[in-house]
């Protein structure tokens, strides 16, 4: 229900000028879906919408442009909360340990960050090893990564 709602209103936002949560409540019910005005609140936040402006100082839902790199930072939280089990570094190279087969999920992760500090990345089966621009990088990285879990 959740999905076809959202996927609904991406539909709609693309297709229409959408100024105001009531205006695309309204769409939503033409359409068959019923929903509440908190409803469509949360999805606007979910899917990352943004109002941009369409002139004579009107504007219009729209998709972000950081919608991917939000949501795959989501999905970097979730398989490192599940595939790692240790990281550590020495100098510029980042070791990270994972649950049996998982190291490949973690680097790929990894690199579709576009991390202008990690230079490349190699993954086993339970071990990735991150080459990072300089020391420091490597410490930060590993850091955030601990913080993450």
């Amino acid at each position: 229900m959740k999905n076809d709602r959202q996927t609904m209103i991406l539909e709609i936002i693309s297709n229409e000028a959408i100024e105001t949560q009531e205006q695309l409540l309204n769409r939503l019910q033409t359409r068959g879906i019923r929903c509440t005005q908190a409803t469509i609140s949360r999805d606007i936040k979910q899917l990352h919408l943004i109002k941009e402006p369409v002139g004579q100082g009107a504007y219009k839902y729209a998709v972000s442009d950081n919608r991917t790199k939000l949501n795959v930072a989501a999905k970097l939280r979730t398989i490192f909360r599940e595939c790692i089990v240790s990281i550590d570094y020495a100098q510029n190279i980042v070791v990270v340990k994972t649950m049996p087969g998982l190291a490949n999920g973690a680097c790929s992760a990894l690199d579709n960050m576009n991390m202008n500090d990690i230079v490349g990345s190699l993954a086993g089966d339970d071990t990735a090893l991150l080459v990072m621009r300089n020391n420091e990088a490597a410490e930060l990285l590993c850091q955030e990564i601990k913080d993450m879990l």
